[in-house]
């Protein structure tokens, strides 16, 4: 075994996940996911700036109330909890760094354009699809639903057709 890679285990790793997501389920009634903290803090930041037209908008405004805050909510304390915890995993383990990882036939501006561009697609397509993929397919098949596996069809299924597209810019 690598010896950066000692310590992960995938099977450790995805039984920790599942027990996560039956303490999610119990104590929010609610399975994991990220996009909802990212859009709780797009609300806040709208309505910090231009309070009329957060309040006026029909997507915002349904979010912005006089007893609700859109950053007091356990999505938030998840999301922060994973950047925490990833930044003292690697840096207990020496490898904390700044690198951009990609191809070395693609220039760094050229990689962090593509991240950004797909940073951006998928914080429209988790709105549209009220959550993101990671929550469709890990919450859905948590307590069995179709969509749950049909989502993890589509979303590899979908990775697997556009690789052939975008294969230039890692090999």
């Amino acid at each position: 075994m690598d010896k950066k890679n000692k310590y992960f285990n995938p099977y450790i790793a995805g039984f920790f996940i599942g027990l996560l997501m039956i303490a999610a389920y119990y104590f929010s009634g609610e399975g994991l996911g990220a996009s909802g903290a990212f859009r709780n803090v797009s609300i806040a930041g709208v309505s910090a700036i231009t309070p009329n037209i957060a309040e006026k908008s029909t997507f915002f405004g349904r979010f912005i109330g006089s007893d609700t805050k859109p950053l007091n909510t356990w999505l938030i304390f998840e999301v922060v909890g994973l950047i925490a915890g990833a930044l003292i995993s690697a840096a207990l383990h020496n490898r904390l760094e700044f690198k951009v990882g990609k191809s070395p036939k693609i220039t760094n501006k050229k990689r962090l354009y593509f991240a950004l561009s797909g940073g951006i697609l998928w914080g429209i397509g988790s709105q549209l699809g009220r959550g993101c993929t990671s929550g469709l397919v890990m919450s859905g098949m948590a307590v069995n639903s179709i969509s749950g596996y049909i989502g993890l069809v589509a979303i590899f299924g979908g990775g697997f057709l556009f690789a052939y597209f975008f294969r230039k810019l890692w090999i």
